[in-house]
């Protein structure tokens, strides 16, 4: 399992990462591996306001679907829309084509709050 050591994470198996004040965000390995194949994924709407914590969208694969929670608040400033064509993509490169959503964050500290690399770690091999 891939746990990119520069990206932060949040306890409900969201990646995140940061440039200037925009976090990007998308779902770990473990949460892609632990869903199967993923066929659809429901996006924010650019200019949605979202508190850190709050449901973003959803991703249904073959065994389930599940939210996806904001890991920091704010505006949702662009979305992957590549993945509306191809959900799979997350299932492909969940750190890379597969990312989710941009948001531009209210409170830079949100970000410096999630869990870093080896705190995720420990958190999902228990």
């Amino acid at each position: 399992m891939q746990i990119p050591s520069e990206l932060r994470y949040s306890s409900d198996h969201e990646w995140a990462s940061v440039t200037d004040a925009v976090v990007r965000v998308g779902i770990t390995d473990y949460a892609q591996d632990a869903l199967g194949d993923v066929v659809f994924v429901e996006l924010p709407k650019v200019g949605t306001v979202v508190a850190a914590g709050a449901t973003l969208g959803e991703v249904e694969s073959t065994k389930s679907v599940s939210e996806i929670y904001a890991p920091v608040g704010g505006t949702v400033i662009a979305v992957n829309d590549a993945l509306v064509a191809a959900p799979e993509l997350v299932n492909a490169d969940c750190y890379g084509a597969g990312w989710l959503c941009e948001i531009s964050v209210d409170d830079a500290a949100q970000y410096g709050a999630l869990l870093d690399a080896e705190a995720y770690r420990e958190l999902t091999h228990n």
